[in-house]
């Protein structure tokens, strides 16, 4: 059994790590505490007081005694808001906090486009424009082209886990180049887990989502690779470990 722990941020789509964790089929087990979200906005200054680090430390210790082998920030936002740098250095302090490898969902998207081979992509999120724009400056630091970033304008987690299949696919569309060899939706507040196939099939590329994402971190920090194939092209990778 290997087990993975996340911190995720209040509560808006959850739902997906246990969707996640039924969709691996193999012996992984998920285990997700709640952070304190504090204000919930999708505003610079709520983001960086959702990420500091006490509220991160605050629920390492009940993922240590689950046996977790990796820790990840669920949180793109609340994590490409400190910039690269910042990022990185939260990501340390949660390592130490865990005394485990850690790591958050905006590195996950960045580790993944690397997996995947992907040099350009579109972003679709959910966000007001200049965090949109913030997350765009991210993955271009880590040698990711954006070759269009388009936000929804939703300030709070809590409208965005009410979004369905039916916005979600308007939003990719609109966001979508014909030069983007992948689309990526960043928000963790968005349920994603059950649409990525028929986003994938519907833009005809590979499509990444903050939740999948997270979760492919995790198992990439505990060094397993598991073949999910409703999961969409990163977990549809070779070589194949599975129970």
């Amino acid at each position: 059994m290997t087990a993975l722990g996340f911190l995720y941020p209040g509560h808006s789509a959850e739902d997906d790590y246990p969707r996640i964790e039924q969709l691996l089929g193999s012996d992984i087990r998920v285990d997700l505490v709640h952070t304190d979200i504090g204000e919930d906005a999708h505003r610079v200054d709520a983001l960086l007081r959702m990420g500091a680090p006490e509220r991160l430390a605050a629920g390492v210790e009940e993922l240590r005694l689950a046996g977790a082998e990796a820790v990840v920030w669920a949180c793109t936002s609340g994590s490409f808001v400190y910039g690269w740098d910042g990022a990185r250095e939260q990501v340390q302090n949660l390592a130490t906090a865990a005394g485990l490898p850690a790591s958050s969902t905006s590195f996950a998207f960045v580790h993944a486009a690397s997996e995947l081979g992907l040099r350009r992509v579109a972003v679709a999120a959910t966000y007001p424009e200049d965090v949109a724009g913030l997350f765009s400056e991210f993955l271009r630091a880590g040698g990711v082209e954006v070759t269009a970033v388009r936000g929804a304008g939703i300030i709070t987690a809590a409208e965005v886990g009410t979004w369905g299949e039916t916005e979600i696919l308007e939003l990719a569309r609109a966001a979508d180049t014909p030069d983007a060899q992948a689309l990526l939706l960043p928000d963790t507040a968005l349920h994603t887990a059950a649409h990525i196939p028929t986003l994938e099939k519907d833009l005809g590329k590979p499509v990444l989502t903050a939740n999948q994402v997270t979760v492919w971190e995790a198992l990439r920090l505990a060094d397993r690779r598991v073949n999910a194939p409703a999961l969409g092209a990163l977990f549809s990778r070779e070589p194949l470990v599975q129970v």
